[in-house]
């Protein structure tokens, strides 16, 4: 099938972007989203001119880095991830805009290429558990309640993508944050950190400078592993409950 594709196309962090327009024939219905945009740049290198930056790893859905906002949805009219996007969910003739995430706090490094390192960022500062070295512990040596369980794995399947904070009109990343600190908050062995981790992921997110929640529930549509936004409830819960308790230790337990 003939397609054309509207690129957003920017050298740096610091240059000016734009669209530019690109035909391409003989699409295969089978291609992924990804090897379309190898095929573009295979012809865009024989023509002599500049590949299209792009982010990608495993193309099997895992990894999360293939983050195009495509005809105005992160990853595309699918809820899966770009890489996991055909190209037979498009028709002939159709014209496919494709953007980087839009978001202060993920500047476009090149082309569809964005710096998500403020994901890094706010998992390295509370996103762990500390336990003492020595061997490994047996399995069921903590008894876990399946239904927990099965909340923390729930939680724990973000693959930090970012499509959550692209279709935040706030560019929200409290999705994120809170998949990341229920992940942990669940589980017995998350629990003696727990207030200074929602603490200090809580004050990182807003250092990055990625806006607040308004519950729109975009982040939940969008998600590519379906995170659910009880997540920012327990976040909140979370919060809330370390910064009073903080307040409580401060003022010795009181105050009006």
């Amino acid at each position: 099938m003939k397609i054309t594709v509207k690129v957003w196309r920017q050298a740096n962090s610091q240059a000016k972007g734009g669209f530019k327009t690109y035909q391409l024939d003989h699409v295969s219905t089978d291609m992924s989203f990804l090897e379309m945009f190898d095929v573009l740049n295979a012809q865009l290198i024989r023509k002599g001119e500049d590949p299209i930056a792009f982010d990608h790893d495993c193309r099997e859905g895992i990894c999360g880095m293939c983050s195009m906002v495509i005809n105005g949805r992160p990853h595309g009219p699918l809820q899966t991830t770009t890489c996991q996007l055909h190209m037979r969910t498009f028709k002939d003739g159709d014209t496919i805009t494709v953007e980087p995430w839009r978001a202060n706090a993920f500047p476009v490094l090149k082309d569809l290429v964005v710096d998500r390192t403020a994901f890094d960022r706010i998992q390295q500062s509370g996103g762990y558990v500390s336990v003492n070295t020595g061997g490994v512990p047996d399995a069921n040596e903590i008894p876990i309640p399946k239904k927990v369980a099965d909340e923390a794995f729930d939680a724990a399947t973000c693959i930090g993508c970012g499509a959550c904070v692209a279709a935040c009109k706030n560019a929200s990343a409290m999705l994120f944050v809170g998949a990341k600190v229920s992940q942990y908050a669940l589980l017995p062995q998350g629990k003696p950190e727990r207030k200074e981790r929602a603490e200090r992921m809580v004050a990182q997110m807003d250092a990055e400078g990625f806006g607040a929640c308004t519950n729109t529930r975009a982040c939940e549509a969008e998600c590519p592993k379906g995170i659910k936004i009880t997540n920012i409830a327990r976040l909140n819960r979370e919060y809330l409950g370390a910064v009073f308790t903080s307040y409580e230790v401060e003022t010795g337990g009181g105050g009006e």
